[in-house]
């Protein structure tokens, strides 16, 4: 009997929410990028994924618009090729004859720009929240977002999704489940702990979010949050938001996002002489090669500074 593909797929997106303990959004994701390549391969069964049948799939990738009008980024196309990979594998486990996932090759992707704070300028975006007028709340909220962000290199989806419960304030570490169902111990800087303390501290609310969103029509922020207080979670896309408005409030030129953050967590360690392995950890990197983007950034670090030190009594006579 011929296998039915999309039942395959069905079978796979359950495989990784099961067997691999994918979070849903790369369950949903890899439904995306799957039902993509049926719509465009229109194929039915295994045997009829081809090399030939991929490099059509890739070509119409290549052509493919995002939201904004323009192609897809390398990373992108490459999300979708991956997701196609990892179904492959999961069918040869299966014995079910198919394509060989190798046979599938990634696009070459530019060298990352990694956007990063330090100094002053990392002082001006964390002071941002207090730099305008809005409710007490708001601002002990989004300091004490800011501040653990850089604290701990967090993702913007490991915070979302952070409860009061996942916290003790009596500690300065907790534990966060990552990619993959992946679990790290992240740390909190004393900073970080006084923020989250004061903010935590002004909530009357019985919500479970670490985090909770405030409507700023109501009377007083408070009431915003009542009986539906477990739907008022802040979402990724409300903390990206919120660090791009703090970015302008700081008078930042160079574009800043929360993962400008998490560089800047990883970039600070390294320039201090933290070890390659131990950022990896802490940032949740499975593997080193993923961590090893910040050494070209520490290496122009080293850089300047030999250069301001080095040689410094000869210049001087």
């Amino acid at each position: 009997m011929p296998w039915d593909l999309k039942n395959l797929i069905t079978e796979f997106l359950e495989y990784l929410e099961i067997e691999k303990g994918s979070s849903q959004l790369t369950v949903r994701n890899y439904n995306l990028y799957l039902k993509r390549f049926l719509k465009q391969s229109q194929i039915d069964s295994p045997e009829q994924i081809t090399a030939e049948a991929v490099r059509k799939y890739r070509l119409w990738l290549s052509r493919l618009k995002n939201p904004r009008g323009g192609n897809l980024s390398s990373s992108t196309l490459n999300y979708h090729l991956i997701a196609l990979r990892v179904f492959l594998k999961y069918l040869a486990k299966r014995d079910i004859k198919v394509l060989s996932p190798e046979k599938i090759d990634l696009a070459k992707i530019r060298e990352r720009q990694i956007s990063f704070l330090e100094g002053n300028d990392l002082e001006k975006l964390l002071a941002a929240p207090f730099q305008i007028k809005q409710e007490d709340i708001i601002k002990l909220r989004d300091k004490a977002i800011l501040e653990l962000l850089f604290s701990t290199g967090l993702r913007v989806s490991e915070l979302a999704n952070l409860k009061k419960e996942d916290i003790n304030l009596k500690k300065s570490e907790f534990s966060v489940r990552g990619k993959g169902g992946h679990w790290r111990v992240v740390f909190l800087s004393n900073q970080a702990l006084y923020w989250l303390k004061k903010y935590l501290e002004s909530r009357t609310d019985v919500g479970s979010h670490l985090f909770i969103r405030y409507d700023r029509a109501a009377e007083g922020a408070e009431k915003s949050v009542g009986k539906n207080a477990e739907e008022k979670g802040l979402t990724p896309r409300s903390i990206q938001r919120l660090v791009k408005k703090y970015s302008k409030v700081a008078g930042l030129t160079k574009r800043i996002t929360t993962h400008s953050l998490r560089h800047s967590f990883a970039t600070d360690l390294l320039s201090g002489g933290a070890d390659l392995r131990a950022v990896q950890e802490m940032l949740g990197h499975k593997n080193i090669t993923t961590t090893q983007i910040y050494t070209h950034v520490t290496d122009q670090h080293l850089k300047e500074v030999y250069q301001a030190f080095h040689g410094r009594q000869r210049r001087e006579h």
